[in-house]
Formats: C-alpha cells, sequence, structure tokens
C-alpha cells in the first residue's frame, strides 16, 4: 500500500467512525480534521467535498459489516444454520469493542439522518438494506427448495422481522446502554428461526 493509499485509508477509518457515532450533519471539517490529524488540505487530496468522503465513509464501514457476515457464513450449509449466523453478526453491538461502531449501526444511524436531509446517502442505505434483505431471501428460497424450510414461509416477511428486531435492538441497547435487548432480540430470534424448520 502506497503512502497516498494508506492515507485516504486512514481518512475513511476515523471519518466513518465519526460519522457513525456523530452523524453526517454534527461532524465538522474540524472534527475530521482532529480525528485524522490532518489539515483540510490533506483530507481535500483525496476527496473532493464532505459530501463524497460521507459516501465513501459509509462505503467503507458497510463493507466491514459485510466482511463479518462473510466470516459468519464460512462453513455454513443449512439454511437455519445460515440465518442464525447473521443474527449472531449483531452480537458485534454488545460483545466486542469495535471503534467503527461505537456509535451503533452505521445503517440504521445514516438511515435515520439522511432520510430527507441527503438523498445520495438515502440511496446508499436502501441499497444495503436491499442486499440484506436479498441475502435473507435467498437462504430462505434455498432452505424451501432443499426441504429444510417449510414451503408456506415467506422470505419477505422473515427478511422484515430479522432486520427490523436486529436494528431496534441496537437502537433500544444503545439508547439505555444495556445490551440485554440485543440479547433478548437474539434469543427471540434464534427461537423464531427455528419455526420455519420443516417438521419430522
Amino acid at each position: 500500500m502506497s503512502k497516498a493509499q494508506f492515507t485516504r485509508e486512514k481518512i475513511l477509518q476515523k471519518s466513518a467512525a465519526l460519522f457513525n457515532r456523530q452523524g453526517y450533519a454534527g461532524s465538522s471539517m474540524s472534527d475530521i480534521m482532529q480525528v485524522t490529524g490532518l489539515k483540510k488540505g490533506g483530507i481535500y487530496n483525496h476527496f473532493k467535498s464532505k459530501d463524497e468522503l460521507a459516501l465513501e465513509a459509509f462505503d467503507y464501514i458497510v463493507g466491514k459489516i459485510n466482511q463479518r457476515y462473510s466470516d459468519a457464513l464460512k462453513g455454513k450449509r443449512h439454511a437455519l444454520d445460515r440465518l442464525r449466523a447473521i443474527i449472531q453478526v449483531f452480537r458485534v453491538y454488545i460483545d466486542e469493542d469495535d471503534f467503527l461502531l461505537k456509535g451503533g449501526c452505521p445503517v440504521l444511524n445514516t438511515a435515520v439522518e439522511s432520510d430527507d436531509t441527503h438523498p445520495a446517502l438515502r440511496q446508499r442505505v436502501q441499497a444495503v438494506m436491499n442486499s440484506w434483505r436479498h441475502l435473507i431471501h435467498r437462504f430462505i428460497d434455498k432452505g424451501i427448495e432443499r426441504r429444510q424450510i417449510r414451503p408456506d414461509v415467506d422470505a419477505d416477511t422473515v427478511a422484515t422481522i430479522m432486520i427490523s428486531s436486529l436494528e431496534g435492538a441496537v437502537m433500544m441497547s444503545k439508547l439505555y446502554g444495556d445490551p440485554v435487548h440485543m440479547q433478548r432480540a437474539i434469543a427471540h430470534l434464534d427461537q423464531y428461526v427455528q419455526t420455519l424448520a420443516v417438521q419430522g
């Protein structure tokens, strides 16, 4: 990695963590300069604007989360095990000390903040959410095909229940500073996933 690539990566990493804690609107260029240790010119050498940095920082942090999904899914072949692996990834918000995710789920945070104020970011969040929903849909469809999941299970419903339960639990755990909300959601979803199985 060249010095320029290293600097760019550092800007993305530090800015992604900052935006996730303070929001895009709540993070000034001074804040970005402070966390990166760079002057404004040093940042603008790599990014044309704060908006461009915001979009790329979001992509960067989502890439890190997607890597967690890939790692969790390795070796999992059964549809129910794959769904459980997705659920377990959310333990990162209660079990680990990842500075990137200190502010909670960046997808949830960005969805709330960008709803009306930042259309480009909103599109990015929708694309990520669509890919997560598609992933769950694929696992359900494959599970039905392999007779691991009941044929009457609706994949869109499962995706809605899983994602909204997990994201809501992140919000509650952050709000109250108490991981019990995420623990309860994970335990409930583990039981819920079992109800999708073909019986007998």
